[in-house]
Order: C-alpha cells, then sequence, then structure tokens
C-alpha cells in the first residue's frame, strides 16, 4: 500500500485515492484524503431526537463522534450489520460512517471519473469508476452531511455585510467558479450574485479549462474578462490541484489568483495548495471568509 501512495506525494497529478467499502450489494468509495482512521464497531450511544441517519455517539481516543449509518441514508433499512466504521473528517468534522465491508485501496486518475447520472439520488454522487467487473460509486459525503445538519448550507449563503459602493465595485468583476456539486455550486454563485459578483460556472476542472483558454485566446490578457477562479478539490474529468497547477503553467492565465474552496482543506492538502500557487485556500463551507478574501485581493 505505501508503495501505491508514492506517486501522490507529487503534487497536481490529477490522480488520487479511493477507499472502497460496500454496503449491500453496491460498491462505493471514500476519498483517502477525508478518512482518518477504519475501526472495528464501538459501543454507540443512542441520542434522542436524532436525525434519522444517526444510530447515536460514540467515543473515539476522547473524542465524541457522531455515527452515520449508511444504510438507513442509502437504503432506508438501516438493517445490515456493521463490519467497520471509516472515521471521516470533513468540513473540519469528524464523523463515523457504518459499513459493511472495506477491501482496498485504488489509486486512479480523475479523467477515469464519469458524472453521475441524472438519475435518483443522483445528487449524492460525486462520480462513477468502472473498475475491472463492477463500478464503484464515489459517494458525495458533503451533501450527505448537509442533510443531517443544516447548519452546513446556512453557512454557504451567509453573505457579510456589504456598504452599497463595495457591492457597486464588486458588480465590475467576474469570477469563474469550478464546482461539481449541482447543490453547492448553485449556493455559492447564488451567494455571490447576491454579494454583487458576476460568475462563470464550470461543473468540473476540465470545464474550467477549456474555458479559460477559449477567454484567454480572444484577448491581450485574460485579467480583463476574468479576475479570480475558486475552485472546489474533488471533480471529475480534472480536480482542482491539477487545474491551479495548468493555470500557473500557462504563460497567458498564470496571474489569475486561484482560491481553493474545499472540504479537504487539512494540513497536508494545505502544502500541495500552497506548492501548486494558489492564492488562499478555505474550508467549505465558510462563504464569509471566502468573500471576504475575494474583496481582499480583486477589490479592496
Amino acid at each position: 500500500m505505501q508503495d501505491n501512495k508514492g506517486i501522490l506525494l507529487e503534487t497536481g497529478t490529477n490522480e488520487f485515492e479511493i477507499i472502497e467499502f460496500s454496503v449491500g450489494n453496491v460498491f462505493y468509495g471514500i476519498n483517502v484524503a477525508k478518512v482518518r482512521e477504519i475501526i472495528n464497531p464501538l459501543p454507540v450511544t443512542p441520542l434522542v431526537n436524532a436525525h434519522p441517519y444517526i444510530e447515536g455517539m460514540f467515543t473515539l481516543r476522547g473524542r465524541i463522534i457522531p455515527l452515520v449509518d449508511l444504510s438507513r441514508c442509502l437504503s432506508g433499512n438501516g438493517k445490515v450489520d456493521s463490519q467497520k466504521i471509516i472515521v471521516s473528517e470533513i468540513n473540519n468534522f469528524f464523523t463515523g460512517f457504518k459499513v459493511e465491508e472495506v477491501s482496498r485501496i485504488h489509486r486512479i486518475s480523475w479523467t477515469q471519473m464519469e458524472p453521475a447520472p441524472h438519475i435518483s439520488d443522483s445528487d449524492r454522487v460525486v462520480g462513477v469508476v468502472k473498475m475491472d467487473n463492477r463500478l464503484i460509486i464515489l459517494l458525495d459525503f458533503e451533501k450527505i452531511l448537509s442533510e443531517i445538519n443544516p447548519e452546513i448550507n446556512k453557512k454557504m449563503t451567509a453573505v457579510p455585510a456589504s456598504t452599497p459602493d463595495l457591492v457597486e465595485m464588486r458588480k465590475s468583476k467576474t469570477i469563474l467558479i469550478a464546482e461539481d456539486s449541482h447543490m453547492l455550486r448553485e449556493l455559492l454563485l447564488g451567494t455571490l450574485h447576491t454579494a454583487g459578483y458576476k460568475t462563470i460556472a464550470a461543473e468540473n476542472g476540465q470545464q474550467a479549462w477549456d474555458k479559460l483558454v477559449e477567454i484567454s485566446s480572444t484577448c491581450s490578457s485574460i485579467e480583463e474578462k476574468i479576475q479570480m477562479v475558486i475552485t472546489d478539490i474533488e471533480m471529475p474529468q480534472m480536480d482542482g490541484h491539477h487545474l491551479t497547477k495548468r493555470i500557473k503553467e500557462h504563460d497567458k492565465i498564470k496571474g489569475l489568483p486561484v482560491v481553493i474552496f474545499s472540504s479537504l482543506i487539512n494540513p497536508e492538502m494545505r502544502r500541495k495548495g500552497e506548492a501548486l500557487g494558489a492564492y488562499a485556500q478555505i474550508t467549505k463551507p465558510e462563504i464569509e471568509q471566502l468573500i471576504g478574501i475575494v474583496d481582499k485581493k480583486i477589490v479592496g
């Protein structure tokens, strides 16, 4: 397993690792960067009036952690006996996810991942990876957590107080947003519009890159058209780190400031973003902090 991870020490390769697990007869994946450890089941204390997906709380190394039963979430029955608990850190919150089996780690390229088909519950899916004899569904754990804790969505729409002059200045600035989650993309676009900014939307890093190259070919300086890029990290086709790398290597685009806005901003990911030349890195869903950074760079 150590050998498999070696290539990921190089930043911006457009590759990532997933831990494969199963719930029922379906194979799922979670980005290794979100996982702190995998443990055997522990005693769980039920909670009164908890969300239906939450089985209760458990204690691990002095930390009290909520336990989400993925079977309840994905199929509604919650009847599968747990064999493992995946302990994750997402948006600076620790959460346990109860699953059946954890099988192995795969290293794959984001180009191998196909966007989720537009079917029922597809908003809970980041994408699908075809393996030799099966499909692995990469779940949108942020979406699942936002269903459990609506406060996450409230933070995504919290616009800081602004003066009329500041709103007017923002109207002349355009920001390209690369975010694959439809829900988060619409929240982010709506919040930035409310603040006064113009936006261009991209559903993944590849689409964002194509837009940037196209726009740069129509003007002498891309800063005439776009003043900033805000990107997620996890996206099909091209991730945010590789997008940042491509931007900083392109003669006509490299001057654009890139802000990484992701649930994956841990110390290791922060070092990678800094190495790639990201202007700032902010953990979702802190939209007020994001707007403050944007204002400081392109308005202030």
